[in-house]
């Protein structure tokens, strides 16, 4: 049963210390999707014994036949954090005194490099992110990617390592082995954000550390999760001793002696690695009592932690009953939600360091000072990061972020396209905003209004957008940086429809597929060929197969993807080249020097082009690149 409604919803928003808007992040087929579906089940979006297996947020049926995420969706949840975890929150900012709600807008990625576009659309309206790294394969090339894109942007990183299951019943690692993973993974990552940012930047220390909580271990599959904050709380009773100081001392190099209960730094041979002893061993005993059939043991261990099993549960055996046991445990919604609260930003802190990187314009004006402060009664400020279809052909919501005022229903914004200059008219357009949506995974629900700090859609500004763009009632307002993908639109395909009638459909499917995609371009060559350029093979097969069923609904002819190679001269040749007339009579010299910068620019913009008197061209020439005149004159 969903245990929230719209209007709860609503009700948050305006508490913007208690909002985390984060996104999923990680290479491919690491788990982010099931992932996702533990604190989706936990909202009680969807059945907890389905977590896992729906994969919630992969919303098409594509997504759903290839076991890939293609779009990043998002999806937003209303969770209760319980007494002893609100003290973990020491930043006043960070939520509200006498408010145990969080609100948090999360939005899941893709992880295929193809579609890296996506998670950089996702990143910039987020200011968390969660990063999932498969603790078998450890920290691969895409990780360091989506990491870097994330610190680019200023965001905050957590770290989850999933398939811990794996780890335990394939590899069959015994637990010293799997902490020497753990703390591998732990310092590549560490290592990647160090390379790309600084503990004495605006953002403070971004290093993930476990004996902090803000590194997660476990299984989406199987449903369950922890950090060092929920074995820390269970043996704290025990030991007599605090949580925090128990959870340094549960990680790194900590060796207890069992018979002489005492604590040491370095291994001997009667003492045991804490994290071994206290976090691992009890989970190899349950995975192992359970996965060899050990019917009293089990009955004993389930009785010591105090795990009631439901009747329909208690005849399952293996693996079923593995999942069973250890997502009532360790329920991973639980450990998720936890250190995405404790450890992610909420808008107001996070826009306070992220305002000078996102914004153009002044940093002392209206706008830049309601970014910084995340103000609901300054101007509005929104950016849309991409276009999402809806169900109606042709139409798409318009899907982003508010840093600043608040947008409602029905009120008058001037919509700025990326190719605005303040001032001048082109790009620009003033128009009613229709309405405002929220996002929720498959499906959208009406809302009245949206304050700052939010993550919403909007219905009625996708025929003034083509991709991206600013909305803002302020009229002096700049506009918000545009993204920088790290990967570039460079295999191309020509298409033309089957039957050549069909081919204003074709033209019209092609502006929406462009709409649809933060990457791709659709091109037409002066031969007239209709080109389409993506990222790579698989992200031009899906873009297709949506042009084909979703946007032109015609049946398409493709040529092979080709790649286009460019090549340019870099520096001045060292060699002077000779060459001779068919008589000859004339020798020709000829040395090749590169452009001098700006001046490509100026070819593409039509400043300089073939057509122009050549006197003017080489006067601009002079002027501009310090070219000889009469050499200038010479160019034809």
């Amino acid at each position: 049963m969903v245990n929230f409604t719209v209007d709860e919803i609503r009700g948050m928003m305006d508490k913007k210390k208690n909002i985390r808007n984060m996104s999923v992040i990680a290479h491919v087929d690491h788990g982010k999707s099931t992932l996702t579906d533990s604190l989706v089940s936990k909202a009680g979006i969807i059945a907890g014994a389905k977590a896992g297996e729906t994969r919630f947020t992969d919303t098409r049926k594509d997504e759903q036949d290839r076991c890939i995420t293609i779009k990043s969706t998002a999806i937003s949840m209303f969770f209760e954090l319980g007494e002893k975890d609100l003290v973990f929150i020491t930043n006043p900012d960070q939520r509200d005194k006498n408010e145990k709600g969080f609100l948090i807008n999360l939005i899941d990625s893709p992880g295929h490099v193809d579609f890296s576009s996506e998670v950089t659309a996702a990143l910039r309206v987020t200011d968390g992110a969660l990063v999932v790294v498969d603790c078998v394969s450890g920290v691969c090339v895409q990780t360091e990617t989506v990491l870097r894109q994330a610190i680019a942007e200023r965001i905050k990183p957590v770290l989850f390592m999933n398939k811990m299951d794996r780890a335990l019943l394939e590899l069959q690692l015994d637990s010293e082995d799997l902490y020497q993973t753990f703390q591998r993974i732990v310092e590549n990552v560490n290592v990647i954000i160090a390379t790309y940012s600084d503990d004495s930047g605006p953002m403070g220390e971004v290093r993930v550390d476990p004996s902090k909580g803000s590194v997660g271990f476990g299984s989406g599959l199987h449903g369950w999760a922890f950090t060092l904050k929920q074995f820390a709380e269970m043996y704290s009773e025990k030991f007599k001793i605090d949580v925090v100081k128990l959870m340094n001392r549960l990680w790194g190099e900590n060796f207890f002696n069992a018979k002489t209960k005492k604590w040491a730094k370095q291994k001997e041979d009667d003492n045991k690695r804490s994290f071994c002893m206290y976090i691992l061993d009890p989970i190899y005993k349950i995975f192992d009592s359970i996965m060899n059939y050990k019917k009293e043991e089990t009955a004993t261990l389930l009785k010591k932690m105090g795990i009631e099993l439901k009747h329909e549960d208690s005849d399952k055996d293996g693996k079923q009953l593995l999942k069973v046991v250890m997502r009532t445990w360790l329920p991973a919604g639980e450990a998720l939600l936890q250190m995405i609260a404790i450890h992610l930003p909420s808008p107001v802190v996070a826009q306070k360091y992220r305002m000078e990187m996102l914004y153009e314009g002044p940093q002392d004006d209206e706008a830049a000072i309601g970014i910084k402060n995340c103000d609901p009664n300054a101007p509005l400020m929104m950016y849309i990061s991409k276009m999402v279809p809806t169900s109606d052909k042709g139409r798409f919501y318009a899907f982003g972020r508010v840093f600043s005022g608040k947008v409602a229903t029905g009120m008058k914004a001037r919509i700025m396209g990326p190719n605005f200059t303040p001032g001048k008219k082109e790009d620009l357009y003033e128009k009613a905003i229709q309405r405002t949506i929220l996002m929720m995974g498959r499906y959208v629900e009406a809302i009245e209004d949206v304050p700052s700090g939010n993550i919403c859609g909007l219905v009625g500004v996708d025929q003034f957008l083509v991709k991206t763009g600013t909305i803002t009632t302020f009229k002096d307002a700049h506009n918000m940086k545009v993204m920088k993908f790290s990967v570039s639109p460079v295999v191309r395909v020509a298409v033309e429809p089957k039957n050549p009638a069909d081919l204003p459909k074709l033209v019209e499917g092609l502006k929406r597929l462009a709409k649809s995609d933060p990457m791709v371009q659709c091109i037409i060559e002066e031969s007239g060929e209709h080109i389409i350029a993506g990222a790579g093979e698989l992200h031009l097969e899906i873009c297709l197969k949506d042009l084909e069923e979703d946007h032109a609904c015609i049946p398409i002819k493709k040529s092979d993807p080709v790649v286009s190679y460019r090549e340019t001269v870099s520096e001045e040749s060292d060699v002077m080249c000779l060459s001779k007339s068919p008589n000859k009579h004339n020798r020709l010299f000829m040395k090749a020097v590169p452009m001098p910068d700006g001046l490509a620019e100026d070819i593409d913009n039509g400043e300089v082009n073939p057509r122009d008197e050549f006197k003017a061209r080489a006067r601009y020439l002079g002027e501009k690149y310090d070219y000889d005149v009469t050499e200038a004159r010479k160019i034809w």
